[in-house]
């Protein structure tokens, strides 16, 4: 977790793209907030993608391996991309998937990856996984994007192999948060209308206007926000009809699905970072 004042702002500047005193001048005026700056951002027009909220900091690779009725999405990661394209790294991922296909805990791992390290020669971490189970009316999709930079997998109930695959694919290249909008935590919803609101106020060209349209302004971008996060209202990668339809003509539905990108949400190390912002600080 980002501590000094410093590090916040190097946060902030990756989640949000926002100028090096932008993002200081949010934090000063959020208590170091680093979410609540995000927003604070995003009111002033400084920061427009929320969404975004991460970037790709670490190497190594995600995978998929599925095996029976029994599926593992997973995120194996090393300090370098180098080691990340080995072939030794690459056959430690599919063994880790081997494992935990069989029902292996994470601390059963450990001597699996002791013995990698001292091979390899660098740090290694088994981030994470996660395991389908499907039923005989039910499909798995996977797709591995880029050699494992991106990973999907889905769980389809009904429709085909070939429905779930392309899902997967779509879903690998639009990044939806949710399938349908009942899946949007009300907390969530609140703080985009607050957002938007805080907005509409700095916006010059919604001045004057009046309290009941203006809120159906607000309502306008909150929808459109969520809209670009949900799956079912997402224009299918693969035929030009909403994915909503799709599953419809298809008689499917999406049970759920995870999407694993490598190294989102972790922090890289930026070389000589301090010296820079403390240059501009001054």
């Amino acid at each position: 977790m980002a501590s000094s004042l410093i590090e916040k702002i190097k946060v902030l500047r990756e989640r949000t793209g926002a100028g090096m005193m932008d993002c200081k001048a949010a934090l000063l005026a959020n208590n170091e907030d680093i979410e609540a700056s995000i927003d604070w951002l995003r009111e002033k027009g400084i920061a427009k993608v929320a969404k975004k909220s991460t970037r790709i900091a670490a190497e190594g690779l995600t995978s998929v391996k599925a095996e029976g009725d029994k599926a593992v999405i997973l995120e194996v990661n090393s300090e370098t991309d180098f080691v990340a394209n080995s072939p030794a790294f690459k056959e430690l991922v599919n063994n880790v998937a081997d494992e935990v296909l069989a029902g292996k805990s994470k601390e059963d791992l450990a001597p699996l990856f002791t013995e990698a390290t001292i091979k390899i020669g660098e740090k290694l971490d088994y981030r994470r996984s996660e395991v389908f189970t499907k039923t005989a009316s039910q499909n798995f999709g996977a797709y591995i994007h880029m050699g494992g930079k991106i990973s999907v997998l889905v769980l389809l109930e009904g429709g085909s192999e070939e429905l779930a695959k392309g899902l997967a694919m779509h879903i690998a290249a639009n990044n939806p948060l949710y399938i349908s909008e009942k899946d949007i935590p009300a907390d969530a919803i609140e703080a985009e209308k607050r957002v938007q609101t805080e907005a509409a106020k700095n916006d010059e060209k919604l001045a004057g206007k009046p309290e009941a349209a203006l809120a159906k302004i607000i309502e306008g971008k909150v929808n459109k926000h969520f809209a670009e996060s949900v799956l079912l209202k997402q224009e299918y990668l693969l035929d030009p009809k909403p994915i909503s339809q799709v599953l419809t003509e298809n008689k499917a539905t999406v049970v759920k699905f995870v999407r694993y990108q490598v190294g989102e949400g972790i922090e890289k190390k930026v070389e000589n970072f301090a010296e820079e912002v403390a240059a501009q600080m001054k």
